[in-house]
């Protein structure tokens, strides 16, 4: 039960993007099509919970016992950048249409500040190997969750007349502030 709880209220009460305000880069940049979007989604959901779980076994088995914890930044990001070069390579080989409409933003998960945010907060949190899997995975549900929404809405804005000055970027950081104030009712759900 406890588990469920963790991944709950990774999933929508702590939303990383809605709640906590990390991976906002990747949320605004690819949330043009629903296609893109779950495709980002699924990317950062391999590298975020692969890197729970690398992240824990480096901190764990390799900078503890070294009496170097002082050095887990630099440790999670070569993780997560070793990561993210296996998703890229695996994605331009077995898709290169979304290896395309990812452009840029397939390199920029190693810099994505909620892979890194989850590695560092599963660390502090001292989670263990299983509570780290499942917050990361759980995070990276309620990352493609978020996007995906977004993605949607914004689908759905394009066929909408909205005033000049609201097209483009406002438009969209008002739909994702609406967002965020839906998911804060989620936030009694668990206590």
């Amino acid at each position: 039960m406890d588990l469920l709880l963790l991944f709950i209220g990774a999933v929508l009460v702590n939303n990383v993007v809605l709640t906590r305000f990390l991976g906002i880069c990747p949320f605004l940049g690819v949330s043009k099509r629903v296609e893109t979007a779950l495709g980002m989604g699924m990317a950062v959901t391999f590298v975020m919970t692969l890197a729970s779980i690398i992240s824990y076994m480096v901190y764990e088995w390799i900078l503890k016992p070294a009496d170097i914890t002082y050095l887990y930044t630099i440790a999670f990001i070569l993780v997560i950048a070793s990561l993210v070069q296996l998703v890229e390579m695996i994605i331009q080989k077995t898709s290169p249409t979304l290896y395309q409409a990812l452009g840029v933003y397939l390199p920029l998960i190693t810099t994505n500040c909620a892979v890194l945010g989850i590695a560092v907060i599963n660390m502090q949190a001292e989670y263990s190997l299983i509570k780290s899997i499942i917050n990361g995975f759980g995070t990276a549900v309620g990352f493609t969750l978020a996007i995906v929404i977004l993605a949607g809405i914004r689908e759905r804005t394009d066929y909408n007349k909205i005033p000049k000055s609201f097209e483009g970027y406002p438009i969209v950081l008002i739909t994702a502030g609406l967002m965020a104030i839906a998911f804060l009712g989620f936030y009694g759900l668990i206590k």
